[in-house]
Order: structure tokens, then C-alpha cells, then sequence
């Protein structure tokens, strides 16, 4: 029986290559991957219905206990990635469409991808649902605000669907999980070493469907919006984590910032883009869906390595 123990550990410790193993794959033969697509939001439930039998309520008192912290995530939220954005397409000398679709990627929310991805980095998952649930709740007033400042355009954002969708996405599914581990504590010893590893399969296998259903815009590879894409989220995380620093948080709770702030709700970036501003516009949001992703599982990867 101890090489069942094994496999979980193994994929712990190897989750970045396989992400990477299986990205290569789905940009040679996409079809193994894409059928995932409707079955996404089901995924991230069964995600956060694991990070729920890790969790206890008591947690959640705590975070409610911190609300400057909240506060500060939500300033840098809306405040960072947007001024990142305009910079970064100064400096690049982006096409029009692609600043539209850089500028809108930064008036985003934060989105349940980082809750994965603070559970992955063994940051404070409670904390970065908390943020997550924050930044939707204003983001239908905060980012066409945003949007119409920088841009002069006004947007319109479905406020009940989002609130519906963050909410059977994340909230419902987290909550069973913590009632349940608060009804069968005892019973679930057993199973919950082997928790990360499943969430490291799953989301390993979510990039892969991300990368096959955008294979074509990958191969095509536009350097210099991708380029800008990137260092958006390397930015972003990076001004996070240091912020969280600067203000004397812990090691855990400034990963937390770093993730919640540089990682944005990009499926929302996409449809406003495109529903807007034109296909083209779009481009943006769906690199920075493939890129902060990917880096986001690597930087895990780290982290956990410097855990160890």
C-alpha cells in the first residue's frame, strides 16, 4: 500500500513539469483536452469542496477579524493592474485594440483560479476567497468605472450572474466542505494528505484545456502582447507580495496579496472585451488566461519548495 502513498506525493512534488508536460501536449493534439471545457465550473467546485475539508469556520472569524487587510488587497486590486495596464501598453507601443484589451484585463476582479492557486502556494486560502468574494461584490461598480476612466466607454456588467457564478463555483462547494469535515473530522483523517494532489491533477488538466481551446492564438504567438501579458501578472504578483511585506504582513497573508492581486478574473476580461470592443480586443485576456495560469502553478511550485 505504499506506493498509493506514493503517487500523491509524487505529483506534489512534480506538478509543474506535468503542467508543463501536459501544455505541450495540448498544443500538439488539443482534442485530449478541449471536451474538459464544459465541465470547468464543476472542476474548480470539486477544488474548492477539497480546500473546504482542509479549512474550519474559525478560520473565516479571523479573516473577518482583518478587514484593513481585505481593504488593502482591494485597493491594490483596483488600483495596480490598471495602472500597470496603461503603462505597459505605453511602453510596448501596443495597437489600439490591444491596449482596450490590456486596460480591461486590469479593471477586472480577482478570480477563483486564485484561490487554486493560494491553495497550491500554501498561502491563506481563507483570506484569498475572502478577497476574491470582495473584488466581484464591487467590481460591477469599480470596473466600468475604471474602464469608462481611462477608456471614455461604458460597460455594462451582469451583476447577478457573477454574483450566481462565484457563488456555485466557490462559495456553495466550500461550505460543504466545511460542514462536512466539521460532521466527519474523524473519518476524513485518512484522506486529506491526499487532497493537494488531486487539486494539482485537476488543475494541471483545466491549463491543458485552456491551452488546447486557444491553440491557434498560441501558435501564432504575437510577441510583444504577449511579452506585455506577462509582466502585467509578474508585476502585478510581485507589487502584491512586496506591498504585503511593506505593511508587515506575514510570509503567508503577502502571497495571498501577491496572488489576489495579480491574477484577474480573465473569462470576465474576455466577454466584456469582445462584447464591447471587438474580437481583437479579447487577445489580451485570453494570453493573460493561459500565462497566469501557468506561471501561477510554477510559482506555487516554488513556494511550497521553499516550505519544504
Amino acid at each position: 500500500m505504499s506506493w498509493l502513498l506514493a503517487i500523491p506525493r509524487f505529483l506534489e512534488r512534480h506538478f509543474v513539469l506535468i503542467a508543463i508536460v501536459l501544455t505541450g501536449i495540448a498544443l500538439w493534439q488539443p482534442f485530449l483536452f478541449t471536451w474538459i471545457k464544459p465541465h470547468i465550473p464543476l472542476a474548480l467546485g470539486i477544488i474548492m469542496f477539497g480546500m473546504g475539508l482542509t479549512l474550519d469556520f474559525e478560520d473565516f472569524r479571523k479573516i473577518f477579524r482583518s478587514w484593513r487587510l481585505v481593504g488593502l488587497g482591494m485597493a491594490l486590486q483596483f488600483t495596480v493592474m490598471p495602472v500597470l495596464a496603461v503603462l505597459l501598453a505605453h511602453v510596448f507601443g501596443l495597437p489600439a485594440e490591444a491596449v482596450i484589451g490590456m486596460v480591461v484585463i486590469g479593471a477586472c476582479p480577482g478570480g477563483t483560479a486564485s484561490n487554486v492557486i493560494a491553495y497550491l502556494a500554501r498561502a491563506n486560502v481563507p483570506l484569498s476567497v475572502t478577497m476574491t468574494l470582495a473584488s466581484t461584490a464591487l467590481a460591477p461598480l469599480l470596473t466600468p468605472s475604471i474602464i469608462y476612466f481611462i477608456l471614455e466607454k461604458q460597460v455594462a456588467i451582469d451583476f447577478g450572474g457573477m454574483v450566481t457564478s462565484v457563488f456555485w463555483i466557490v462559495i456553495f462547494p466550500l461550505v460543504d466542505g466545511l460542514i462536512f469535515r466539521r460532521l466527519f473530522r474523524k473519518r476524513l483523517e485518512p484522506v486529506l494528505p491526499l487532497l493537494p494532489s488531486v487539486s494539482i491533477t485537476v488543475i494541471a488538466l483545466l491549463i491543458a484545456c485552456i491551452i488546447g481551446l486557444n491553440q491557434k492564438t498560441l501558435l501564432a504567438f504575437p510577441v510583444l502582447i504577449f511579452c506585455a501579458v506577462a509582466l502585467h501578472n509578474c508585476l502585478g504578483l510581485a507589487i502584491g507580495y512586496g506591498a504585503g511585506r511593506v505593511f508587515g504582513c506575514s510570509e503567508r497573508d503577502s502571497r495571498t496579496l501577491a496572488i489576489e492581486v495579480g491574477m484577474q478574473n480573465s473569462g470576465l476580461g474576455v466577454a466584456l472585451a469582445a462584447k464591447y470592443f471587438g474580437a481583437a480586443s479579447a487577445l489580451p485576456g485570453a494570453l493573460f488566461s493561459l500565462w497566469h495560469n501557468v506561471f501561477g502553478v510554477s510559482l506555487a511550485g516554488l513556494w511550497r519548495k521553499l516550505d519544504n
